[in-house]
């Protein structure tokens, strides 16, 4: 074993060890890529796969868990929203299947929904954008968190992921795992951050384009061609109508976001929907433009998220090699660190 090698370890022993993994990369949760292939693959391979239930009902997170134990035996997660309206039910889904990791992301957790998933005796992890916020769910009883930059594809924060590590890190990381997210394309980043005391990292891009994936072809296509520039994140037209932005490849999707913004922020005037609901609406069109984009190939006027490492992203190839070529790349900007 060389030194980088055992550096790496020691510092990712402690988040491997939460996870009950081989090394501490969680997988992104991406709705319609992030499923049982994709998710077992990364469980695999030595990593922590993470099912993004996104809009799915109770019925159907219930057959891709069971589908996803199918084919592996390694632990892996569940990521919830926590504005979906069944959120307690697919608790309980997760409960009956012994989920060991349950994620919570898309804003605060509801009332109730952090000592429901306590009870159950999973391991609690939480998103934070903001240091206060992250002391506020440690209090709460959260078992470890993410702090993902505005780098990430998907649902974005408004902070840089360098500037989160460099306040957030030093204040909370030895009290929780904490695993850093948005924008890590390379091992040389993971190193650095393990570095600060991350316990680990997720990471979503980097695998879309794993053999595994089910994403259409031309959604890895897409990936492949493109530069950490065209991953640009989606604008909020009206103050009224708060919509948490999406970073993903730019086409002609923005201009549907736009519209259906403006459609919404119609129905809010009109009083014919409440905010909540015009918020799900919101969900609902991503988890559609999505859908086109990852399962159907309409690259254009689908969503293609993305984060800004799919700059990074040359090839298709197996999880396992992505996996191994981080942690090579880990290990040897280590080893170079100890000379």
């Amino acid at each position: 074993m060389t030194i980088g090698t055992e550096r790496l370890q020691r510092r990712m022993a402690r988040g491997a060890a939460f996870l009950g993994s081989e090394v501490a990369i969680l997988g992104g949760a991406m709705s319609w890529v992030s499923e049982r292939h994709l998710v077992s693959a990364i469980s695999n391979a030595g990593g922590f796969g993470v099912i993004a239930c996104g809009a799915m009902t109770p019925a159907l997170l219930d057959t891709e868990i069971a589908a996803t134990k199918a084919m592996t035996d390694k632990p892996f997660g569940v990521n919830l929203i926590t504005m979906h309206p069944d959120l307690f039910e697919l608790i309980a889904v997760c409960t009956k299947h012994e989920v060991g990791h349950i994620v919570l992301a898309g804003g605060l957790p509801p009332k109730g929904s952090i000592e429901a998933i306590k009870e159950t005796g999973a391991k609690l992890i939480a998103f934070s954008p903001a240091l206060a916020l992250a002391k506020k769910l440690i209090r709460s009883g959260v078992d470890a968190l993410v702090i993902e930059g505005m780098e990430a594809g998907g649902h974005i924060g408004p902070v840089s992921t360098s500037v989160l590590a460099q306040e957030m890190l030093p204040e909370i990381a030895d009290q929780v795992p904490v695993f850093v997210a948005g924008g890590i394309g390379r091992g040389e980043a993971i190193a650095g951050y393990l570095d600060m005391g991350a316990a680990g990292v997720q990471l979503g891009t980097l695998f879309v384009c794993a053999t595994e994936s089910i994403a259409h072809a031309n959604f890895k296509k897409a990936f492949i061609r493109a530069s950490a520039r065209d991953a640009i994140a989606s604008v909020q037209i009206d103050a009224r109508l708060p919509v948490i932005p999406v970073r993903a490849l730019k086409n002609a999707s923005s201009e549907l976001f736009t519209a259906k913004q403006r459609e919404v922020a119609g129905h809010l005037d009109g009083g014919r929907v409440e905010m909540a609901e015009a918020q799900l609406q919101i969900e609902h069109y991503w988890a559609g433009a999505l859908r086109r984009a990852v399962i159907d190939g309409d690259v254009e006027h689908g969503s293609v998220m993305a984060g800004q490492s799919v700059g990074m992203v040359k090839r298709e190839e197996p999880v396992a090699d992505i996996i191994a070529g981080l942690m090579a790349q880990a290990a040897a900007a280590l080893e170079a660190r100890a000379t």
